[in-house]
């Protein structure tokens, strides 16, 4: 009797290499689309973030005339000396504990804020932050033994400290009628990540006490004060919006954030728009209260 073999079917080894091909492009491209609907889902609770933070400074200003200084300088009008707009905006974004650990805590230890007495410092609270800066999950160390809480959004000072000519700065005391170029076109507040050394990006309170930019406040030709600490290597500016790195630590005297193509900013009447790096050239004129500069389109 004849024996006949069983013929058995299969993949030859160029097939093989070309489902593996093919499964890797297919791969390659599921990735792609998901990390650009992660990145669309990151930048919109950015947004999200600055419009919660737009309407707490509507209503702040509702509540005591005038929108929460910058930053409180030494000689403090309310006795928070070296607090954020950030800070004054806690009772308005349902913040109230932390509100009232901040009042206790100035009550106890009034000229330093960053001493342990002051919970706030090393409290992260999640709408400061952009979703898109994992390390901002939790306080970092940084120098002088400063163990603090980061923010993503710094308060837009105008152009650069030397002239504070924007709507929050040290001392600030802005109403919305001191707008005059229009609560629409002037920004008042954007995001800037913390810096590689997280020294600059502090919500609670301000390091340096206001005197320069990139600390709670910042300007959008900010420069790079001669006795500024820790930026060795870093030119005098003026600085542009434009692109950064978290691992360069020059970039915390400009406006630009982990997004692709530039970044969020809240306006004054508190309207949200992405704008982006190519928008550089009309940021000035965006970033004055009262200069009398006209915007055509921020398209």
């Amino acid at each position: 009797m004849k024996r006949y073999r069983k013929n058995c079917s299969g993949f030859t080894l160029v097939e093989v290499l070309v489902a593996i091909a093919v499964i890797a492009v297919l791969m390659g491209l599921l990735l792609s689309a998901v990390q650009k609907v992660r990145e669309a889902a990151t930048r919109l609770q950015c947004q999200n973030n600055l419009k919660q933070l737009g309407l707490a400074s509507q209503n702040y200003h509702s509540s005591h005339g005038v929108l929460p200084m910058g930053i409180t300088p030494i000689i403090a009008r309310d006795s928070f000396r070296y607090s954020t707009w950030l800070t004054h905006l806690l009772p308005f974004i349902e913040q109230d504990p932390l509100w009232n650990e901040t009042i206790h805590a100035y009550g106890v230890q009034p000229r330093n804020p960053f001493s342990d007495a002051h919970v706030g410092m090393r409290t992260v609270v999640k709408l400061f932050t952009c979703p898109s800066d994992s390390r901002l999950v939790r306080p970092h160390a940084t120098h002088g033994q400063v163990y603090a809480a980061l923010t993503s959004y710094q308060g837009v000072s105008g152009t650069a400290y030397l002239h504070a000519d924007g709507v929050y700065y040290n001392d600030s005391l802005t109403k919305l009628t001191d707008i005059t170029d229009g609560t629409s076109n002037t920004l008042a507040f954007g995001e800037r990540p913390p810096s590689a050394d997280f020294y600059y990006g502090w919500w609670y309170a301000s390091g340096l006490y206001g005197k320069q930019g990139g600390t709670a406040v910042l300007g959008v030709r900010e420069l790079r004060a001669p006795n500024y600490l820790f930026t060795p290597g870093c030119q005098e500016g003026p600085y542009s919006f434009s692109p950064g790195n978290i691992s360069n630590q020059c970039d915390l005297f400009h406006f630009w954030s982990l997004h692709d193509g530039g970044a969020n900013f809240a306006f004054s009447d508190g309207a949200v728009r992405f704008m982006r790096y190519a928008a550089d050239s009309v940021m000035p004129a965006l970033a004055t209260r009262a200069g009398g500069d006209v915007v055509a389109s921020l398209n």
